[in-house]
């Protein structure tokens, strides 16, 4: 198995020893996207719809520095501080993924990296039907 890392000054750097995606034949898997904004590193202001787009763009910019866009993505799995930002955080999503949306889990962890409200990683295959 070969695999390839994919790196973006386009979305924020890794803030640890891991890859913004990883490569396998057709298949990528990204890491966790929060808010960061990749111009300063820093975590945006806002609320859970404000944090929940700034991650789904640095997803989208992971995505397409591996070749492939959120029409590629098969399934995401989303990590909310607090469960009752769902329906914000499903209202931003929906926007992102209009079309055929991917499977998705969605799970409330007790604490996020920088303290965000949304991290979101998503498995994709290039040139994914649909």
């Amino acid at each position: 198995m070969q695999k390839e890392s994919v790196h973006t000054k386009h979305a924020p750097q890794a803030i640890g020893p891991y890859s913004q995606a990883i490569i396998v034949e057709d298949w990528i898997f990204t890491s966790g996207q929060i808010a960061l904004d990749p111009g300063t590193g820093q975590l945006i202001e806002g609320d859970v719809a404000a944090q929940t787009e700034r991650a789904l763009l640095n997803l989208k910019a992971v995505l397409e520095a591996a070749g492939a866009s959120l029409n590629d993505v098969v399934k995401t799995t989303v990590f909310l501080a607090d469960m009752g930002d769902f329906n914000a955080m499903n209202e931003v999503y929906a926007r992102f993924f209009s079309t055929s949306p991917p499977a998705r889990s969605t799970v409330q962890a007790a604490r996020l990296p920088r303290d965000a409200r949304v991290e979101i990683e998503a498995i994709a295959k290039k040139n994914a039907p649909g």
